[in-house]
This record gives C-alpha cells, sequence and structure tokens, in this order.
C-alpha cells in the first residue's frame, strides 16, 4: 500500500471516528468504545474492500456486511455516511424519536444495511446463511461479518463456524474484533474466549491474526481471504478499544457511555488533530 493511499484511508479514518462521537453525544447514549476500536475496519471495509455501490444499496450483486456485534451500529452508521449511503448531518439523529438511526441496525430504514442485528450470535449466524445462499445461487459476492471478542462468548457463534465449516463456504469472511474488553469488564475475566485463533483454526477456519488499526496488514489478510479456497476464512483484528481518543482508549467504562459536552470537545479536538496531520503528510 501507497502512502498517498494510505493517507486517504486515515482520513476517512477520522471522520468515521468524528461521525461516532457526534452521534454517540448528540444521542447522550450509545456504544462508543468499540465502534471506535473497529473504525479502521470499517473504513478499509467499505472504502477499499467491499464491492457495493451507495447509488443502488440494494444492488443484488453486492458484497454483503452483517454487522454482527449490532451495538456497535454508531460505527457504521458513519461509514456508510461517509460513503455516500446517506447524509453525514443525519448522524446526529443517532437514537432520537422518529429517527431511522436507531441503536442498532435497522436494514428497513437505514440505507447499506444488509441485516437487522442486536442479539449477540445471531449475525453471524445469518451471515454463514448469506454465505450458503449465494453458494446455491452462484453468485459471485462475498460475505463479511464483525463480531466482538465478548459476543463470541455465545455458543450460536460455535454452532455457525461449524455449520460454515462443514459447507465449505470460502465466499464468507469472518471478523473478530479483539479488543480485550466488554461491558463488564476485561473479557478473560468474565468468560474467556482465548485462544481464539486455535478455536477458529478448530472449528475449519483459515486464520490470519493482525493489527486492527494496520491497513497494510488488512490488505494482506484481506487479499489471503479471497484467495482461499475450499474452507472459510477468519481475521482475528487485535484492536484497541476507544482507539483515537486517549481518555477512552482501554477503557471498559466506555463501552456504553456517551461523551459529555467537555469530553465530546476533547474527544473533537485530537481527531481534528489527527486529521490535520495526515491531511499535511
Amino acid at each position: 500500500m501507497n502512502l498517498s493511499e494510505e493517507k486517504q484511508l486515515r482520513l476517512t479514518a477520522c471522520k468515521v471516528r468524528r461521525g461516532i462521537i457526534e452521534g454517540t453525544y448528540n444521542a447522550k447514549s450509545g456504544h462508543p468504545g468499540g465502534s471506535l476500536s473497529a473504525a479502521d475496519l470499517f473504513t478499509y471495509l467499505y472504502f477499499k474492500e467491499m464491492n457495493i455501490d451507495p447509488k443502488n444499496p440494494k444492488w443484488e450483486g453486492r458484497d454483503r456486511f452483517v454487522l454482527s456485534k449490532g451495538h456497535t451500529a454508531p460505527g457504521l452508521y458513519s461509514t456508510l455516511a461517509n460513503r455516500g449511503f446517506f447524509p453525514v448531518e443525519d448522524l446526529k439523529t443517532l437514537r432520537h424519536i422518529d429517527s431511522y438511526l436507531q441503536g442498532h441496525p435497522n436494514m428497513n430504514t437505514v440505507p447499506g444495511v444488509d441485516m437487522s442485528t442486536g442479539s449477540l450470535g445471531q449475525g453471524i449466524s445469518t451471515a454463514v446463511g448469506m454465505a450458503k445462499g449465494a453458494k446455491y445461487l452462484n453468485s459471485n459476492c462475498r460475505v463479511y461479518t464483525l463480531l466482538g471478542d465478548g459476543e463470541i462468548q455465545e455458543g450460536q457463534v460455535w454452532e455457525a463456524l461449524m455449520f460454515a465449516s462443514q459447507y465449505e463456504l470460502d465466499n464468507l469472511c469472518v471478523i473478530v474484533d479483539n479488543n480485550g474488553l466488554q461491558i463488564d469488564g476485561s473479557i478473560k475475566d468474565v468468560m474467556s474466549p482465548y485462544p481464539i485463533v486455535d478455536k477458529l483454526e478448530a472449528f475449519g477456519f483459515v486464520v490470519k491474526s493482525i493489527d486492527a488499526h494496520s491497513f497494510e496488514e488488512m490488505e494482506e489478510a484481506f487479499l489471503q481471504g479471497k484467495e482461499t479456497k475450499g474452507k472459510p476464512f477468519a481475521i482475528v483484528v487485535n484492536s484497541v478499544k476507544g482507539k483515537g481518543i486517549s481518555f477512552m482508549e482501554n477503557n471498559a467504562g466506555w463501552h456504553g457511555k456517551a461523551p459529555n459536552e467537555e469530553e465530546y470537545s476533547k474527544a473533537m479536538e485530537e481527531l481534528n488533530e489527527e486529521y490535520k496531520k495526515w491531511e499535511a503528510m
């Protein structure tokens, strides 16, 4: 990946993070921590990896994305808005009465959302079904799904993974956001899912573990995923919860809490500084 391409992705990721903060601040609720940890991944998926068309959100030949950790909707909404699916200004209506941008993704109201999610474990199950359906229809589309590392404590997740392996769904890419924290604290203290990579491999997946904030590593991983045949592919992205906001990073308290006015100003100041840094490169 050349510097020019990385610069554009970094600038876009800053915009995505600003949208997350804008949305949760105006909503006075929401989930910024896990949205921020996945912001770089969202950016890479929607601005480089996936075959999509914002002008035709229901295009039959598009790649599909399922946000299995549906509570991080602020991250997905901000990405979709910046990609052109709907106005960025609408992010300020997050969770407001009568807004189409509610706390969890709704495929019936939000352009670009392929599946309504919220109950943890159900998104991956739907993604597996989409991948199986695409195989049946001889479609070339790929299916991507993002899970939280706390989410994989759900038994339903492993049933879905077993299904994906059984039917050799090599058009499926499962991504686990491993930021190490969930609402009650450290995932290893609540209900440890480790070793995540070994378990995914034991369930028949080809697995790549990467830095969630390295676009270069993402590029290599997604390329490997496309080249993998006969087996489903998984990427464990090792991330920082609250990434990009100093006082939110690695702090479980920001799993589901919105910034107040002072925190909002501080967060936006940090993101604007980061944006200016990359803009000047």
